[in-house]
C-alpha cells in the first residue's frame, strides 16, 4: 500500500518521532507548530537557558507543554556535563567523584537532587545516567562522566542513579548502548570502534545497562559506536544491537543519540540515519543541537535541521522505505514513555538537601603539598577537553583560583616544548602557574608539559580534571575527577588551606 508524504496521519506519525533541538531562550514558532501537529518534544541546550533568570526556562517549559506529556529533555549528567549550569559550571558531583566514594546512597541523593532540578526547569526527561563502563583510560569523551572502569562498580552507582532521578519526578536515560567506554574516538567527531571479543562486551559493559533496566529505567539511549563483535554498523542503526536491549527485557523508549554527530551525519547523513535507526528499532529520534551546525559564513538554522530529517522519514515512507508499521510501533513507544512521564511527576518525591561539596572533597586526591602562593597566580590550561562537545562552556577554575587564564592545549600533534615556552612567557616570573590537565597518562603530551614545567617553575601545582594515570602526577597537585564549578571550588578550598564550605 502507497502512502503519501502529504497525509496528515503520516505526518503526524512522523513528527510523534522526532526530539529536535532549537534556538533561541523562548519557542520558535515553527517548534508551537510541530507539537501542535504531534511532535514529541523539544531536547534543551545551553543556547535556550538563561542561568541569571531562574524563571526563564520554567516558563518556556510552559510555552511549550501544549499537551501533557509532551517530553522536554535535558542533557544534564551533572559533573562537566550541564544545561543548567552551562554558564558557570555544575554545582553536583561528577559520576567519576560519586564512583570513587562508592557509597550507592550518595549516588542516589545526587540524583535526586539533579532530578528536582530538571523538574523545577520544567523538563521531563534527563538525559543521565552514563551507564558506560571508562575501561580505556584514554577515552576522550566518556572519560569522568562515567562511575568507574568496573560493571559491578558502575551497574550498583547506575541503578541508585535511576532510582534517585525517577525518584523527582522525572524520566531517566541510560546512555549509550551497548557501552562507550571503550572508544578512543569521540562520535561527535567521528566513528569509534570496539574491538572486543563479544563475550568480553557481554561481560564488562552490557551489565550496568542491565541495572537500569531492573532499576525500571524509562528509556535508554543508543550509542553511535561499532562493536566489531556484533556487526560493522554504528549501534544506533544496528537492529542486531537494539534487538540483543530489547531481548534483555527493556520495554521502555529506546532513544537514539544526537543523529547530527558525525559518526552518523558523515556516514549517512541525518536524514537517512534517521530512517536507518527506526528500521533497527529505535524510538525517539534525538536529532541534535542546530547551534552546532552553521552553513559557512552564515547562520545556523533549527527549522532547517529539522525539515532535513522530517523530510527524510516522509519520503522514505511514500517511496515505500520505511513501512508505516515501524513508524506506529516508534510513535507508541514514545507515546508510553509520554504516559510514564506524567505518572512520574504525580508520584514524585520531596527532597533532602544534598551537600555536593562533601562528595567531592571525599573523591579528590592530594599529591605532594600544593599550595597556593600569596602573590599573583595564572591558570596554564594544557587540557584536551578545554571546551568539549559535551560539556559545559564555563570555566569555573579561574573564577575559583582568582587567577587568570593562558589557553595552551590541545597539545595533541604540537611541539609541547615550544607550546609551554610560549606559554611561560605569558605568566610574570613572580606568578604562580597552576597547570590544569586532563589526560596524564605515562607518555602523554600533558605529562610531558607537567614535567618540564615543575623544573622550569618550581611551587607551580597542578589540578587534573581527568581521570587519573596510576603513575600520580609529576609535581604537587590534585586528582580532581571532575571539573565542575564545586570541584573548582573545593580544589581551591584545598590548596589555599582554607575550609571547604
Amino acid at each position: 500500500m502507497m502512502h503519501s508524504s502529504t497525509d496528515p496521519a503520516i505526518r503526524r506519525l512522523v513528527a510523534g518521532v522526532l526530539w529536535p533541538g532549537f534556538l533561541g531562550r523562548s519557542a520558535p514558532d515553527w517548534l508551537l507548530r510541530e507539537l501542535d501537529c504531534g511532535l514529541a518534544g523539544a531536547v534543551y541546550f545551553g543556547q535556550n537557558i538563561n542561568q541569571d533568570d531562574p524563571d526563564q526556562v520554567s516558563t518556556l517549559s510552559r510555552r511549550l507543554a501544549v499537551r501533557p506529556g509532551v517530553l522536554l529533555g535535558i542533557d544534564e549528567e551533572g559533573g562537566r556535563v550541564s544545561r543548567l549550569e552551562t554558564a558557570r559550571g555544575s554545582t553536583l558531583p561528577s559520576a567519576a567523584q560519586l564512583g570513587r566514594v562508592d557509597d550507592p546512597a550518595l549516588t542516589r541523593a545526587a540524583a535526586a537532587e539533579l532530578g528536582r532540578r530538571v523538574r523545577a526547569s520544567g523538563a521531563n526527561v534527563a538525559l543521565a545516567p552514563v551507564a558506560d563502563v571508562n575501561t580505556n583510560p584514554r577515552n576522550p569523551v566518556i572519560g569522568t562522566r562515567s562511575f568507574g572502569a568496573t560493571a559491578e562498580l558502575v551497574s550498583r552507582h547506575v541503578a541508585a542513579s535511576v532510582h534517585g532521578i525517577q525518584s523527582a519526578g522525572v524520566a531517566a536515560c541510560a546512555k549509550h548502548y551497548p557501552g562507550h567506554g571503550d572508544t578512543a574516538v569521540d562520535s561527535h567527531l567521528g566513528l569509534p570502534y570496539v574491538a572486543l571479543p563479544g563475550d568480553e562486551v557481554e561481560a564488562q559493559h552490557l551489565p550496568p545497562f542491565q541495572a537500569a533496566i531492573d532499576a525500571g529505567i524509562a528509556a535508554i539511549m543508543t550509542s553511535h559506536v561499532v562493536v566489531e563483535a556484533f556487526g560493522d554498523a554504528p549501534a544506533t542503526v544496528d537492529a542486531r544491537v537494539l534487538g540483543m536491549l530489547r531481548e534483555g527485557g527493556f520495554t521502555g523508549a529506546i532513544v537514539t543519540d544526537a543523529l547530527d554527530m558525525a559518526a552518523i551525519r558523515a556516514q549517512y547523513g541525518s536524514g537517512p540515519g534517521a530512517v536507518r535507526a527506526l528500521l533497527a528499532g529505535a524510538d525517539l529520534l534525538c536529532l541534535g543541537n542546530p547551534f552546532d551546525h552553521a552553513p559557512a559564513g552564515g547562520v545556523p538554522s533549527d527549522e532547517a535541521e529539522y525539515a532535513v530529517v522530517r523530510d527524510a522519514l516522509l519520503g522514505a515512507v511514500e517511496g515505500g522505505d520505511l513501512p508505516v508499521s515501524v513508524l506506529e510501533r516508534a510513535a507508541a513507544s514514545v507515546a508510553a514513555l509520554s504516559q510514564r512521564v506524567v505518572a512520574l511527576a504525580v508520584d514524585a518525591e520531596a527532597g533532602e538537601p544534598f551537600d555536593a561539596a562533601a562528595v567531592v572533597l571525599e573523591a579528590v586526591v592530594v599529591h605532594g603539598a600544593p599550595a597556593l602562593s600569596g602573590g599573583d597566580r595564572i591558570l596554564l590550561d594544557l587540557r584536551d577537553r578545554a571546551s568539549g562537545v559535551v560539556g559545559s562552556v564555563a570555566e569555573p577554575f579561574a573564577v575559583a583560583f582568582g587567577a587568570g587564564r593562558v589557553q595552551v592545549g590541545p597539545l595533541g600533534g604540537r611541539d609541547v616544548v615550544a607550546a609551554l615556552s610560549d606559554a611561560l612567557a605569558a605568566v610574570p616570573a613572580d606568578a604562580q602557574p597552576i597547570a590544569l590537565v586532563d589526560a596524564v597518562q605515562e607518555g602523554s603530551a600533558q605529562r610531558r608539559a607537567l614535567g618540564m614545567l615543575a623544573a622550569a617553575r618550581p611551587g607551580a601545582i597542578a589540578v587534573n580534571t581527568g581521570l587519573p594515570a596510576p603513575e600520580g602526577l609529576p609535581l604537587d597537585g590534585i586528582d580532581a575527577y571532575g571539573s565542575s564549578r564545586v570541584t573548582a571550588e573545593v580544589v581551591a578550598a584545598l590548596t589555599a588551606g582554607a575550609p571547604v564550605a
